[in-house]
């Protein structure tokens, strides 16, 4: 049974191959806690068969909707990932190295799937905020930055007083 994401191992002669997949809003969709709902990336996969294994090099490019940290906006984020991995054949599976797995020799197609919505997550900004304008000035919704900067606490004690305490034992000894 061939997936939508699968690429053909089985008979493959040595030599390199090129494959492109389209990763779209359906593709998201089969990840059901996915943050990412929305996007339009491509997956361009090129394969080195070798007498032993494979070396995959995987490029994802284009846009993502994602929803924004600071006004929980949604907002088209450019993603562009390399990633590589290895496919040894072999009689065990095993996935302890996440760049290398090893796989049945009669093993027909690769399921590229799973590595590449996990490559898309990798790629991610740890804080995802709308980027600033060309003025400089955040993008944000201002309706929701005028909320949160009614709820900013600007005068914190400099120091707990907790502490203070605590050190007045240590330097009365």
């Amino acid at each position: 049974m061939s997936g939508l994401y699968s690429i053909p191992i089985g008979g493959l002669k040595e030599g390199r191959y090129n494959y492109d997949f389209d990763l779209d809003n359906k593709f998201f969709s089969e990840f059901e806690e996915s943050e990412i709902k929305e996007g339009k990336l491509v997956a361009k996969v090129e394969i080195e068969k070798r007498s032993s294994h494979l070396e995959i090099k995987v490029l994802i490019n284009g846009i993502v909707n994602i929803e924004c940290d600071r006004c929980l906006e949604e907002f088209q984020h450019f993603l562009d990932c390399e990633n590589r991995l290895l496919v040894k054949f072999g009689r065990i599976h095993d996935e302890s190295d996440p760049d290398i797995i090893t796989i049945p020799v009669d093993e027909h197609e690769l399921d590229l799937k799973q590595y590449f919505y996990e490559y898309i997550l990798l790629a991610m900004p740890i804080q995802r905020v709308h980027p600033e304008g060309r003025d400089g000035k955040s993008t944000c919704d201002p309706e929701m930055l005028e909320k949160l900067s009614k709820h900013i606490v600007t005068d914190e004690p400099s120091t707990d007083p907790r502490w203070d305490e605590l050190k007045k034992l240590i330097s009365n000894n």
